[in-house]
């Protein structure tokens, strides 16, 4: 079954606001979450802390992952050689930015 990052970004966005009483979307709101492990794994490197998972997660995800890589003008070989935590780290940075505004619409 193919992972859902756009999907599962929002629902780790909605429970990190509920959590810390957040009630709108704006541009602190971002930077924050660019950086915080429970919705992209930006700050240690890891959303799951496990590769298997990653791996998992990215397998039916490629064309995305190219997409980021393309974006934050990466290559597909350094982002194999870094891993498939890198990987997922990226595409979750990436949909970042879509994920809060279709969260911001929702709410």
């Amino acid at each position: 079954m193919k992972y859902d990052y756009l999907e599962n970004l929002k629902e780790d966005i909605k429970n990190y606001m509920e959590e810390n009483d957040i009630q709108e979307v704006n541009d602190s709101l971002y930077d924050d979450l660019f950086l915080e492990d429970s919705v992209t794994g930006n700050a240690s490197g890891s959303y799951y802390c496990n590769a298997w998972k990653a791996e998992e997660a990215i397998s039916h995800n490629l064309e995305l992952l190219q997409e980021a890589l393309d974006m934050f003008g990466d290559s597909y070989e350094n982002a194999l050689e870094r891993g498939a935590e890198y990987c997922d780290v990226t595409i979750r940075c990436y949909l970042l930015g879509q994920a809060l505004e279709e969260v911001k619409e929702e709410l």
